[in-house]
């Protein structure tokens, strides 16, 4: 086993890194990298991805692995687990992180399977125990608790981190780039992409985005959303929503927010007309300052919030939204 600190690339549809790339690489270099003696890795997977070794070493890598392969070029779940898992028993490091996005979700728990690892999924923390191995905490019980969960000392271990939960920090390095040298046979792939279609938005993701507006079923229809994307457009910032909100179909699931939606840790949260139910308080209760507007006194959102709006949302909304405005075209 090598000692060697590895963050796998989570690239997007288009092929660019995401943000929660860089923020592993940050973290794994200043917490757990140096206490174990070990080089800080990236690894990248995919078709044409080598290109991206410099933007890694920017932010710590010191060495970055490279498995360049057409069939790798949409993401493949049964690939990139045999691309993984290959890489990972040729060079046995003794960490592997990757951000806790869809793709992380689906193919991290098959790689562990595949070579004995012990895995942990939406870290929100990461460091050593003081018998060096990895330590992380991650929410629990919808996000009532976050307890802390040791590995024992069988290698590699391996975690996802949840987007947001760390500060991406810019530490440059000359990476060396290593061809990982893995042979992946056609024949073993028993999927493949067909056709892959986006959704254009000039908002932000919504599970990188730092700042969050979201609607519940308060909203009372389709056509009322228009207040959260209004807010939302002038803050730069990504649209959400409930679960009630999505299944009355005042907008698409994509937007859900919650236990059975998406995981945010934005830096700002504006819940609008939200009672703030556990199920989805699991899904942003990570968020670093959480708004809530809500006519009822008594909505569990106030409970957790961080400033609180008691009113008409027809009420307080128009003005709210008028003087954000108003701050953001003066600074």
């Amino acid at each position: 086993m090598s000692n060697e600190v590895w963050v796998v690339a989570d690239l997007k549809i288009d092929g660019s890194v995401r943000q929660v790339t860089y923020e592993a690489l940050s973290e794994a270099g200043q917490k757990i990298a140096g206490k174990l003696g070990g080089k800080l890795c990236g690894v990248l997977i995919g078709s044409g991805v080598s290109g991206h070794a410099a933007s890694l070493g920017k932010y710590g890598a010191e060495k970055v692995y490279v498995i360049d392969n057409d069939i790798l070029k949409d993401f493949n779940t049964e690939g990139f687990t045999i691309a993984l898992s290959e890489l990972i028993k040729k060079h046995e490091p003794a960490v592997v992180i990757g951000g806790n996005t869809v793709f992380g979700q689906d193919y991290f728990p098959r790689v562990a399977a595949r070579v004995g690892a012990g895995v942990t999924m939406d870290a929100i923390d990461i460091d050593l125990s003081d018998q060096n191995t990895l330590k992380i905490q991650r929410y629990s019980h919808s996000s009532k608790a976050i307890p802390t969960q040791v590995f024992h000392q069988n290698y590699p271990m391996m975690t996802t981190v949840r987007p947001n939960s760390f500060k991406a920090v810019e530490n440059p390095k000359d990476p060396e780039v290593v061809d990982g040298g893995v042979e992946i046979n056609p024949a073993d792939i028993k999927t493949r992409v067909i056709e892959l279609e986006t959704k254009e938005s000039d908002r932000p993701e919504l599970t990188e985005a730092e700042r969050v507006i979201a609607g519940g079923r308060g909203l009372g229809s389709e056509e009322n959303f228009k207040h959260v994307y209004e807010l939302a457009d002038i803050l730069g910032a990504a649209a959400g929503a409930t679960r009630a909100a999505v299944d009355a179909g005042y907008c698409p699931y994509d937007m859900q927010v919650g236990q059975t939606g998406k995981a945010v840790s934005p830096n700002l949260y504006v819940a609008i007309a939200i009672s703030g139910s556990v199920q989805h308080f699991a899904g942003m209760g990570s968020s670093k300052v959480i708004v809530a507007i809500n006519k009822d006194p008594e909505a569990p959102i106030f409970q957790k919030c961080d400033y609180g709006i008691v009113g008409d949302l027809f009420d307080v909304l128009p003005p709210f939204t008028a003087k954000v405005r108003s701050l953001v075209s003066e600074g």
